[in-house]
């Protein structure tokens, strides 16, 4: 029975170093290591204890190395000088010897064992080569179908590799299913260590890089570049493109025939935001161009501290700033200059008359909306909302303690306003 385990041994090994173009002699020795934990286990002599395995027969033996001893007091690293006289006479008191110990049916076990190392040498290789053929295409666009969900990340399979998104990468809000299709982009690939083999991104800035490079063919024969972005996933995204020939309009060329490219790309994104800007090598000029649609009333550059300090008119300063700040964030980080709002000072016109002449147009501007009315746009100014972009800002149970209506009426309000703005 042992001879046959050692011959399927070899036969197994033949078989794969044919077939897989796996080197025998790698094998082999991955499993002299792993059949060591067995040997201690199963035998009662375990100093220095190795395992061979003959290259030519597949024959397994283990042995230990002992010291020779007149009487033995420690099984585990002595033998008596009796005992290894009968297999080297020439052995003496206090010679090291090398002696056999393989213990009975230890050829069974070591069939097993070499079967799991050769199923996980396997899985090893076959995910390096998984790995190394996506190589060429990290950080670029891959799509997938969802097999499962784990604990909120997503598990996809790219046909000849298993990725996985993290929840961190997902675009808030997105739900997906089991055979749901995903586009997202190579973030990294893992040929190492256990897990997927590929980790992709959606929320990633660069996946609105790819969408644009596979949407808008001036970008992908470089008459149009991109020079920086900057994004929120879920929310909202700055692209700033430009053109060396003056012929093309690298805006126009990124929104497409009736906005079609940047519909699509918008689709793809879930409905998030996508502002594209032109980029202009003047400061003063870009930071224009990234606060838009604010009007700007005046700016100073700093060029020391990389600073830019923008006065708006009282009515631009929220649409300016935009919702939690989000506007100017996201203009700094595309211009990669900080960016100072302030309001403009105001002309010699009697302050009272201008505030009340502000309370008048922020309540008309708030009363249009019908599910408002004057009553309740009059109460909305006095608690300091003086846009319909600060209104949708607030949480439904702040409007209802303010307005004096139950929560399920403030969320209308939200709703209606959202809908006057989304206009």
């Amino acid at each position: 029975m042992a001879s046959k385990e050692k011959n399927e041994l070899l036969d197994n090994l033949e078989c794969l170093e044919r077939e897989r173009n796996i080197d025998r002699e790698t094998l082999l020795s991955l499993i002299e290591e792993s059949l060591m934990s067995a040997a201690h286990k199963a035998v009662q002599a375990t100093r220095d204890v190795q395992v061979k395995i003959d290259r030519k027969t597949g024959k397994i033996q283990c042995f230990a190395h002992l010291f020779v001893v007149e009487t033995v007091q420690n099984p585990e690293e002595e033998i008596s000088l009796k005992t290894a006289q009968t297999r080297n006479p020439d052995a003496q008191l206090g010679d090291e010897v090398e002696w056999e110990v393989t213990p009975e049916n230890f050829g069974r076990i070591a069939a097993q064992t070499a079967k799991q190392v050769i199923i996980q040498r396997l899985r090893q290789l076959e995910k390096k080569n998984i790995c190394e053929a996506y190589r060429d295409q990290l950080f670029q666009l891959v799509t997938g179908e969802v097999r499962r969900v784990e604990h909120g990340d997503l598990i996809i399979n790219f046909g000849s590799a298993e990725g996985a998104m993290r929840r961190s990468d997902a675009i808030p809000g997105e739900d997906y299913e089991p055979g749901d299709m995903i586009t997202a982009l190579l973030i990294e690939i893992n040929s190492d260590k256990p897990g997927p083999s590929l980790y992709v991104s959606r929320a990633h800035t660069d996946f609105v890089a790819r969408l644009f490079e596979r949407e808008v063919s001036e970008i992908a024969d470089k008459s149009v570049e991109v020079k920086a972005i900057s994004r929120e996933a879920g929310y909202r995204s700055k692209i700033a493109v430009f053109s060396p020939d003056p012929r093309v309009d690298p805006v126009g060329a990124c929104v497409g025939i009736r906005g079609n490219r940047v519909k699509t790309i918008v689709r793809e994104l879930g409905g998030e935001k996508v502002d594209i800007i032109q980029w202009d090598p003047d400061i003063r000029v870009f930071v224009t161009n990234a606060l838009k649609p604010a009007k700007i009333s005046k700016i100073d550059v700093d060029e020391e501290h990389k600073t830019v300090r923008i006065e708006v008119p009282e009515d631009q300063l929220s649409l300016s700033i935009g919702k939690k700040g989000q506007n100017a964030r996201l203009a700094t980080k595309l211009t990669g200059w900080r960016i100072d709002i302030v309001k403009s000072e105001q002309s010699e016109v009697n302050e009272d008359e201008q505030f009340a002449n502000q309370v008048r147009r922020a309540t008309e501007a708030i009363a249009a909306v019908p599910e408002i009315g004057e009553k309740l746009a009059a109460l909305l100014v006095q608690n300091g909302f003086v846009s319909l972009d600060g209104i949708v800002a607030a949480e439904s149970s702040y409007l209802a303690d303010i307005l004096d209506i139950d929560v399920s009426r403030a969320e209308e309000i939200l709703a209606a306003v959202q809908r006057q703005l989304s206009k």
